[in-house]
């Protein structure tokens, strides 16, 4: 991401549509798998500017510790000024974290940062660091085939389909617990966006995580509530979104 980017992140993600949306979707999930206060430790790879620090607490004990690893120093810089101090500077693919430390790890829109065939490294990374029964929730852009501007504005190396997460995820020895593919009801409006347009030789307008227009802001709410819905659709046990823009894998260590 380039340092602009990171401005608009922390700007957005209490408020945009896609971070309040997903954050949604992805208590669901978590809620149906863990109690609330019940791990020692958490890690957010990738944590960007900070925004799922605070979120990702309420899973830690009140004397439990979430830390924040980004590779990027602008990063976190930012969750700092938030009043996150338990950061760490690396790589996913290089875990600066003691083995068996962690007991919830999460990846959001990490994996596809790096080259399709380190894919696999961060999941052996994610797994060596996590407690015996610990879990991962790790999300990803889906279809490679819908690559536009967006990703080339944030260096996306890959983007996966949920088969592929899982077959990650397995590879590395986890056991998958839940899988999914998310905003999906958008799905039909960036392919218009981001394929058709491209198609036509329409300016690409790089990426989608920037300030709505004084115009649009309207929309926020609309994308918000269809983001929600996909939320308490997956409420269900095992229910399963067929396609959407991000796959979503969450797994257990064996004890």
């Amino acid at each position: 991401m380039e340092i602009e980017d990171f401005h608009h992140l922390r700007e957005l993600e209490e408020s945009f549509w896609w971070f309040v949306g997903m954050r949604d979707i992805q208590q669901t999930l978590l809620d149906q798998v863990l109690p609330r206060g019940w791990a020692t430790d958490a890690l957010d790879i990738g944590c960007g500017t900070g925004g799922n620090l605070a979120w990702l607490h309420r899973y830690v004990s009140p004397v439990g510790i979430t830390t924040g690893l980004d590779v990027e120093p602008t990063a976190l810089a930012f969750c700092r000024e938030r009043g996150f101090l338990q950061l760490v500077q690396g790589s996913a693919a290089e875990l600066p974290i003691e083995s068996a430390s962690q007991t919830i790890v999460t990846a959001f829109d990490v994996v596809q940062q790096l080259p399709h065939d380190r894919g696999i490294e961060v999941f052996r990374e994610i797994h060596r660091v996590l407690r015996p029964g610990g879990h991962a929730f790790v999300r990803t852009a889906a279809y490679e085939w819908m690559r536009s501007g967006h990703d080339a504005a944030l260096h996306t190396q890959h983007r996966y389909t949920v088969a592929e997460l899982s077959d990650l995820a397995a590879q590395a020895g986890f056991e998958v617990l839940r899988r999914t593919s998310a905003n999906a009801t958008l799905l039909p409006v960036a392919v218009v966006r981001r394929l058709l347009l491209k198609r036509l030789g329409a300016a690409d307008a790089g990426s989608d995580v920037k300030p709505l227009g004084p115009r649009l802001r309207w929309i926020n709410g609309v994308l918000t509530g269809a983001l929600r819905l996909e939320a308490r659709i997956l409420r269900r046990p095992q229910t399963r979104l067929p396609f959407g823009l991000s796959a979503i894998v969450i797994v257990r260590k064996p004890r």
